[in-house]
């Protein structure tokens, strides 16, 4: 189910593209990923993972800036809290743009293991996720 109730509020599951520039993220790495993470926890939102995604030339200026750097964050919040989040982002003058969007669990759990495999580890209870960890070693000592 994409929906979890908690306390009467629903918490789903998001995706979040948020463009920096490239120039301040390059200058200062841990400050521009705190001020993300801080933006989401501020909301009322838990991280599940982050990382900084594509830098690059913008297809055109945005804010007199030509290059940009995209940092994907993946995040939980209830939905009533989206609103403050798009406004604190509007509001911040280092998030150049951001989008927002929500996926099914099944698809977030998939994209939080591609971008940090260790996360979904630390979320499940131990016995699923050490063993399914201990079979490709398995298999790989055996193709050796």
């Amino acid at each position: 189910m994409a929906e979890e109730t908690v306390a009467e509020q629903k918490v789903n599951y998001y995706e979040g593209m948020f463009l920096v520039d490239s120039a301040q993220y390059a200058t200062d790495p841990d400050g521009m990923t705190e001020l993300l993470v801080g933006l989401i926890e501020k909301a009322g939102g838990e991280i599940a993972a982050h990382r900084a995604w594509q830098d690059g030339r913008l297809a055109y200026e945005i804010q007199g800036r030509r290059k940009g750097l995209h940092y994907l964050l993946m995040f939980t919040m209830p939905t009533d809290r989206l609103d403050d989040l798009d406004r604190a982002c509007r509001l911040n003058d280092k998030v150049l743009r951001q989008m927002i969007i929500r996926h099914p669990h099944v698809l977030f759990e998939a994209m939080v293991n591609s971008i940090d495999p260790e996360a979904t580890d630390e979320e499940s209870d131990g016995s699923e996720g050490s063993e399914a960890a201990d079979v490709p070693d398995a298999a790989v000592a055996s193709a050796e």
